[in-house]
């Protein structure tokens, strides 16, 4: 069946080809940017995580055969070993898949795999990534891809840059891409799709996401930062499983390149509102790791799992009225995106397994297969925003003024867990059976009916 799928996706795509649409949207991005004749567009993705891979891959299937027109390519650090479990398993992976073991033997790329199972050499991350491989997404073969290890030789005449770094990364990479920006007449455009913030404490404490570290260390103008998001898991997405996304930012480059993005099973609207979606984005890894974590503790329990979702959506609603002068606009993509995470993501993965005691949190944020646990680093800086006493609100229960955290149980436990390591996992659960819970609607109610939205939150003046 999924054969069938693969081949008459090929066929539309070829269709698309010879028809010339696909042709055509490359043509409208590249007089965009200015390109002319013989100078193809440069595509480059920064970062070789599980979404930076499949996002370079999908478009390398559908505008790698226009060479002529476009180059695509994509950065990883060299020299990350891969261990000989992981490579006895991608042996497994490639003898299981006859379309992945025709194409090795055809490339003269399979004897490599036969040693590295043998325990006969080691491979890297880099050089697997070439065949389609990546390390953190071993079950899932992607196409052959460009890879560069040297980030002046991939970045420095890059047209288009898709930022695939975790958020904890960006600020480090980019401070170095600048480097080799010096000379460069224009700015490239690059569109984000690191999901994370940091906390920037201050007298006016602000929040800092990915697209503005970019913005930062570059000085590449905001209106060529883009931020791409949405309720997606990686693996499905290339699988062709249907799936939508967000593209924000100006005007100027959205719309453009949500129609040079989307693709049959892969929808790309166009949003102005980069900021809050980008923040969204960071938000739902919070309460997914704490999702895991209950699932993890009442053995699957669909009642307790039930309300959990209720305390921390209200959490969510509450948070977002605090960054948002329209939040009802941002219900709708935060609880997809909440739900997709809450189901498979890679955060409630990680609080699952915190919970059974399979992971601790002296093993770091970075996680073997997985990557970056981009949760961790959300749980500090919302805790730490939302505890500052400029931000006070009124909590009409006790007719006093308190830091917006203090009505934030779960945002209070996880930071408690995870954070200063006050408690074990177990202690979510208190959060949800601590009978001076209010009820969620409570929370939700406090937000509407106050005067709430802290436009320096998001670096915006009052």
């Amino acid at each position: 069946m999924v054969g069938s799928i693969a081949n008459a996706h090929s066929k539309f795509s070829l269709l698309n080809v010879n028809g010339g649409s696909l042709e055509q949207k490359v043509d409208e991005i590249r007089e965009l940017i200015g390109k002319v004749e013989g100078d193809p567009l440069r595509i480059v993705g920064v970062g070789a995580g599980a979404w930076g891979s499949v996002f370079i891959a999908m478009l390398q299937e559908a505008y790698g055969s226009l060479r002529e027109k476009v180059l695509i390519r994509i950065w990883r650090r060299p020299g990350r070993a891969v261990d000989r479990p992981t490579a006895e398993h991608l042996f497994k992976v490639i003898n299981s898949r006859e379309d992945v073991l025709r194409r090795l033997i055809r490339r003269c790329a399979y004897l490599k795999y036969v040693e590295a199972r043998l325990g006969d050499r080691t491979l890297h991350a880099d050089e697997i990534l070439k065949d389609g491989f990546c390390l953190n997404m071993i079950d899932t073969p992607l196409c052959p891809l460009k890879v560069v290890t040297n980030l002046q030789e991939a970045v420095w005449d890059a047209d288009i840059v898709i930022n695939g770094l975790p958020s904890t990364e960006t600020l480090e990479v980019f401070e170095e891409i600048s480097k080799y920006w010096k000379e460069r007449i224009t700015s490239p455009v690059i569109v984000s799709l690191a999901k994370g913030v940091e906390a920037e404490l201050g007298t006016e404490p602000r929040i800092i996401t990915p697209t503005l570290m970019i913005n930062r260390a570059t000085g590449v103008p905001l209106e060529n930062i883009l931020y791409l998001g949405g309720p997606n898991i990686a693996s499905e997405i290339y699988n062709k499983e249907y799936a939508n996304a967000r593209i924000c930012g100006a005007e100027k480059w959205r719309k453009p390149l949500a129609k040079f993005l989307r693709q049959p099973h892969f929808i790309v609207w166009d949003n102005g509102d980069l900021v809050t979606h980008e923040i969204m984005g960071g938000l739902k890894n919070v309460y997914a790791i704490g999702a895991g974590m209950v699932a993890a503790l009442t053995n699957e329990s669909a009642t307790s799992k039930s309300v959990y979702f209720a305390h921390c959506t209200s959490e969510m609603i509450f948070i977002t009225h605090l960054l948002a002068e329209e939040p009802e606009k941002l219900a709708g993509p935060l609880l997809a995106d909440t739900y997709v995470t809450l189901l498979k993501g890679r955060n409630a993965w990680y609080g699952h397994k915190l919970a059974k005691g399979e992971l601790n949190l002296e093993m770091g944020d970075s996680i073997k297969g997985k990557g970056m646990i981009q949760g961790v680093s959300a749980v500090r800086a919302f805790y730490e925003l939302l505890s500052h006493s400029s931000l006070n609100v009124l909590n009409p229960e006790e007719n006093k003024h308190v830091a917006p955290v203090e009505l934030c149980p779960i945002l209070k436990m996880l930071y408690r867990i995870m954070i200063i390591r006050e408690y074990p996992a177990q202690a979510i659960l208190q959060a949800l059976r601590d009978e001076t819970t209010n009820d969620p609607r409570d929370r939700i109610e406090i937000a509407q009916s106050h005067v709430f939205y802290r436009p320096s939150l998001l670096g915006h003046k009052i």
